[in-house]
């Protein structure tokens, strides 16, 4: 296997569908993204690893929703970790990337030496989904429980979209020979479809047996599936399914890459701001006269004129920003 072999399945979600029971899934790699996302801060062990699945879970639900603009995750908590939250852009045109960003808030001195989970405590688990001007986003929210952040998100497709969903996924440190240490992860998430459950065309027959057994078979059959293979880098994600899910048939489409990607901008922090007065923005402004702010998710910093902040300042001229070419 050579090494372009490999880099080809980094950063990629393959779409699948198991024919013979009418379920399907997506299966990720993270390579580059996570280096682009934990790289721009210092985080503890225990957070690396929270902020690393909410990206892999990110990316995997991301790309089953034909979103045309943004999915968001987030995590609100009472423990050391307050909070986590990722985005995934779609793809601004077929064939480009989605673009997925991450970051984490938590109190260091209230990190335990406990399982990263366990660093959340009572809180929530939400998926937003926004797509775009003219359309309501959405929101649907499920209470933090379980063992890990992917039984969460379990519990919210079978709570609030009645659409059971199994996750297997792996992620951490990894070193090769001749390369240094980095983070990788990879994962599979497979939902069983309404059509599986009630019988083909929806009415309960034959099928809504074979459909349970199979959902059954398949739960057995991820739990097989060894942390190495799903992160890689040595078997191709389509050798993964016929290897586990031979029986299924597994269809596979086309990958879908992805690439770390922030949408700050100083014309999108301006807009923020513009729903301030000019006295709110005194009592923002620095003693050396600026206005400034650091994106959570990328590490830019921005300095801006307070003089041209607020609903009443004059229009700026056009800034440039992280999502800008």
């Amino acid at each position: 296997m050579t090494l372009a072999e490999k880099i080809a399945w980094d950063d990629t979600i393959l779409p699948f569908q198991l024919d013979a029971c009418d379920m399907r899934g997506r299966l990720a790699r993270l390579d580059g993204v996570l280096d682009g996302i934990l790289g721009q801060h210092d985080y503890p062990p225990a957070v690396e690893a929270l902020v690393a699945e909410m990206a892999l879970l990110t990316a995997l639900i991301g790309q089953t929703i034909k979103l045309r603009w943004k999915l968001s995750l987030q995590v609100q908590t009472r423990g050391a970790v307050r909070m986590i939250a990722t985005d995934y852009f779609a793809p601004s045109a077929p064939g480009e990337p989605a673009r997925l960003r991450a970051y984490a808030g938590f109190d260091a001195d209230r990190l335990g030496d406990g399982a990263p989970f366990a660093q959340l405590g009572e809180g929530y688990f939400a998926v937003l989904i926004d797509q775009g001007p003219g359309s309501d986003p959405y929101q649907g929210i499920t209470p933090i429980a379980g063992d890990s952040l992917g039984a969460c998100a379990e519990a919210y497709f079978a709570q609030s979209e009645q659409l059971p969903t199994r996750f297997a996924l792996s992620f951490g440190r990894s070193t090769e020979a001749g390369e240094r240490e980095r983070w990788r992860a990879g994962g599979i998430m497979v939902q069983h479809m309404p059509g599986a459950a009630a019988g083909r065309g929806g009415d309960p027959g034959p099928d809504a047996v074979d459909g349970e057994e199979s959902w059954t078979r398949v739960n057995r059959l991820l739990r097989g599936v060894e942390a190495l293979e799903l992160v890689g880098p040595s078997v191709a994600p389509s050798e993964l399914l016929a290897r586990h899910f031979d029986r299924e048939v597994p269809r596979v489409f086309d990958f879908q890459p992805v690439r770390f990607g922030c949408t700050c901008s100083k014309a999108r922090l301006r807009q923020s701001l513009s729903i301030y007065s000019a006295q709110d923005i005194a009592t923002m402004t620095t003693d050396e006269g600026t206005v400034t702010a650091d994106c959570q998710f990328c590490g830019a910093h921005y300095e801006l004129d307070p003089e041209t902040l607020g609903f009443d300042a004059p229009r700026a001229p056009d800034e440039g920003g992280c999502d800008d070419d």
